[in-house]
């Protein structure tokens, strides 16, 4: 149950576009977890029994909302073994037995926690090893334990020889095993499908391989078509103009990652028939694209393939977001959390990254990865912002992170659905945050 309080004399970061602050405000939780008042602290009389919590000279944001993340590993670079080619069989059979899947959800668990730390109260997953976060997000929702909230996918779908097949991918190689495919994992409680329209960097085989289309669009229809039948949304991993344009001609929701756009793409992401709610979103992931292109191959442990490959997919990401804000494009926020290099606890840094290569400011950011968030996932009338009615999903920090996005490193408070972390605390990577300290 939630905790009956009120943060006091609070400076809150209402997460706007345009960076609004309201200075010297009381947030007002109720039992139910959600904000009953926002207000200025003189004009905000507490209730008789509400614990009071001194919010003097801090600042208040909404729970930050990652669209797009894995929990299947930490950020820290997998070992050469899970990375050879001719043992992926081998290392895809063990994860996806009965002592693989108790592996993997215990390091989702692990995982969504250290999210949760960091100030991430709502995580969407894209691409899992099978069930196991659907299975960690119904622990966290029967009260087992704390956890932000959970949009899980369960393991994506691909074509045969296809983008994350066969170690987190379900095959689909016709319209009809596509259908089936999207009816077994909303059958195991999958609440979003993600498809990978296209080949992608890190298992790419040769230079150019990342972003060449490879489901069809009758496929990726036939994927929308059941997701939506049942209300949920579909995300697509696309890396080219053409992989984007038969994603959202198919009526995806979500674009994850991005490339340079042409007229017909622009116009569907602003108007998609088929997509769930009329219009599409683009997902940006700069975490996972620079340290692949920034850092030496001898500490990530990249090889020359997915480099180049990186490279050009950076490139046209960055084109996109580029296209995106210049035609009013919705912009979330996703960091690819456990690829290479991208910790769970460093959602910040995404936040960062797109102020600093993609061109957003730091107002426009922080609302893609709260307000903007919530709008694209259906959630804006549930969080992504500080305001009566909704879940109280907070994140408390020392400084205007709008003035130093590097204070939301170190929250002081965390609060998902009116529970209380006081002390949020993560386990780091010193090293690793080092170098990426470089970028």
């Amino acid at each position: 149950m939630a905790h009956q309080f009120a943060l006091s004399n609070v400076t809150v970061v209402t997460a706007d576009a345009t960076g609004t602050v309201l200075p010297d405000h009381t947030v007002v939780v109720d039992e139910s977890g959600r904000i009953e008042r926002v207000a200025p602290a003189e004009q905000c009389a507490v209730p008789a029994g509400y614990r009071v919590i001194d919010g003097r000279g801090r600042f208040a944001v909404p729970g930050l909302i990652n669209a797009h993340a894995h929990l299947f590993a930490d950020g820290r670079p997998l070992p050469k073994i899970l990375l050879n080619e001719s043992l992926e069989e081998v290392v895809a059979r063990f994860g996806h037995s009965p002592l693989g899947h108790l592996l993997f959800k215990r390091r989702a668990k692990a995982n969504v926690i250290t999210q949760l730390n960091s100030g991430v109260t709502t995580i969407r997953s894209l691409g899992d090893v099978r069930y196991e976060v659907v299975a960690v997000a119904a622990e966290i929702e029967r009260g087992d334990y704390l956890g932000p909230r959970m949009i899980a996918s369960g393991p994506l779908l691909a074509a045969t020889g296809g983008h994350g097949a066969p170690q987190i991918a379900l095959i689909s190689d016709s319209p009809w095993e596509a259908r089936r495919n999207v009816r077994a994992n909303l059958r195991h409680g999958s609440t979003a499908i993600k498809i990978a329209a296209t080949g992608g960097v890190t298992d790419a085989r040769v230079v150019g391989e990342a972003g060449r289309p490879q489901l069809t669009e009758e496929e990726m229809t036939a994927i929308c078509e059941e997701a939506h039948n049942a209300g949920v949304l579909v995300a697509a991993h696309a890396q080219s103009a053409e992989g984007i344009l038969r994603a959202l001609r198919a009526g995806v929701d979500t674009i994850e990652h991005g490339a340079g756009m042409t007229e017909e793409i622009i116009e569907l992401f602003r108007h998609n028939p088929r997509s769930l709610s009329g219009t599409s979103a683009l997902i940006p992931t700069f975490m996972a694209a620079l340290p692949l292109i920034k850092l030496d191959p001898a500490v990530t442990g990249v090889n020359e393939v997915v480099r180049a490959n990186g490279e050009m997919v950076y490139a046209s990401m960055r084109q996109g977001v580029q296209d995106a804000l210049a035609n009013d494009i919705a912009i979330g926020m996703g960091t690819d959390s456990a690829l290479t290099y991208v910790t769970h606890y460093n959602t910040w840094r995404e936040i960062d990254y797109a102020v600093r290569f993609g061109g957003l400011t730091a107002a426009a950011a922080l609302n893609a990865a709260t307000r903007t968030n919530a709008r694209i996932l259906g959630l804006a009338d549930e969080t992504g912002a500080v305001e009566e009615g909704r879940s109280a999903d907070l994140v408390v920090f020392g400084a205007n992170p709008l003035d130093d996005l590097r204070t939301m490193a170190e929250p002081w408070l965390v609060a998902v659905k009116g529970r209380l972390i006081e002390q949020p605390t993560v386990q780091r990577f010193d090293e690793l945050d080092a170098r990426l300290d470089t970028i």
